[in-house]
């Protein structure tokens, strides 16, 4: 027998998680879209009549930006297209996809700055500070004000185009301070050493991003869901003897599913199981679970005792005999 809820019935919608269209509408990514093109405009020019390293690799993170915001964009309005009998959990790990290659094209952005800042090292190359200070300004002002605008979302896609934002105006804060250092004392070195320090931002949190998505596209266990506590919290419902086969997932950030099979403490009938699953569907809820599916068993039914389902061939074929 098997109970399917779908993010645990409809009086508990407002608990849902990750919802694109809350935290980032795909109007404001269009915004930022046009706005970061104009970015980049303008720090190519500046990088190019400044002569500074440091601008022109953030003008390349700046591109990475445009894909980085056109991909959410994207992932945002595919979103929202329903599920059907192709997609049954609708488009929404469209955005994990985006999130990803969002963090590949910053790692790999990283690496050139880190190439190029060395070939800079071996020979210094005269930077003219002013247009550093004018086209790092508008770069640094653009950036703050879209990143704080979208900041907070729970939403991995949504911060994954944030944290190009953020790391942009960073590294045009960064650029100023370097125009000033040269200002003052002519050492030409820190416009190398300012890339560096952005290639390292950049490297860092686009890592960071990449190990989360993969987990979700591995169907790994959520990094906020603690699965013994999880079984304990199923155990713990009154007449639940115990619990096995049990799964915890990822459809998109911040949408957690889990399936499972429960052995019921004697004979239950249909009404009695089904107040045990609400109570089960309520505790999951508090731990950050909403799609939830259930299998019914009781004790007599013949199955492993373990909780996680057994990955060899004899635990598939456990499986199948359960199905």
């Amino acid at each position: 027998m098997m109970n399917h809820t779908h993010d645990a019935h409809e009086h508990h919608h407002h608990h849902d998680h990750g919802v694109f269209h809350i935290h980032a509408p795909a109007g404001k990514m269009r915004s930022a879209f046009f706005l970061t093109a104009l970015v980049l405009a303008v720090e190519v020019v500046g990088g190019l009549l400044s002569g500074s390293l440091a601008l022109l690799s953030d003008a390349g993170h700046v591109l990475t930006d445009i894909a980085a915001i056109g991909l959410s964009w994207y992932a945002l309005k595919q979103a929202e297209r329903p599920s059907n009998q192709r997609m049954t959990y609708g488009y929404h790990r469209a955005g994990i996809l985006a999130a990803f290659l969002n963090a590949i094209t910053l790692i790999l952005i990283a690496i050139w700055i880190l190439v190029e800042a060395y070939r800079r090292f071996q020979t210094p190359e005269t930077v003219q500070p002013i247009w550093m200070f004018i086209s790092a300004g508008i770069g640094l002002v653009i950036n703050l004000s879209m990143g704080l605008t979208m900041h907070g979302s729970d939403n991995l896609n949504v911060r994954s185009a944030v944290l190009h934002m953020l790391g942009d105006a960073a590294a045009s804060a960064a650029v100023i301070v370097g125009g000033i250092v040269i200002v003052l004392t002519g050492w030409y070195v820190v416009d190398p050493l300012l890339s560096v320090l952005i290639a390292l931002l950049v490297a860092y949190g686009a890592w960071r991003i990449a190990r989360q998505t993969i987990v979700i596209l591995m169907e790994g266990t959520p990094l906020d869901v603690d699965l013994t506590t999880v079984a304990d919290a199923i155990r713990s419902v009154r007449g639940v003897y115990n619990v096995h086969d049990l799964h915890v997932w990822t459809i998109a950030s911040g949408r957690n599913a889990l399936s499972c099979h429960i052995a019921l403490d004697g004979a239950s009938t249909i009404t009695e199981s089904q107040s045990v699953i609400r109570e089960i569907e309520h505790r999951l809820l508090h731990l950050n679970i909403g799609h939830v599916t259930i299998q019914v068993e009781d004790q007599n039914h013949p199955h492993d005792q373990a909780v996680l389902c057994a990955a060899s061939d004899s635990g598939e074929g456990h499986h199948h005999h359960h199905e």
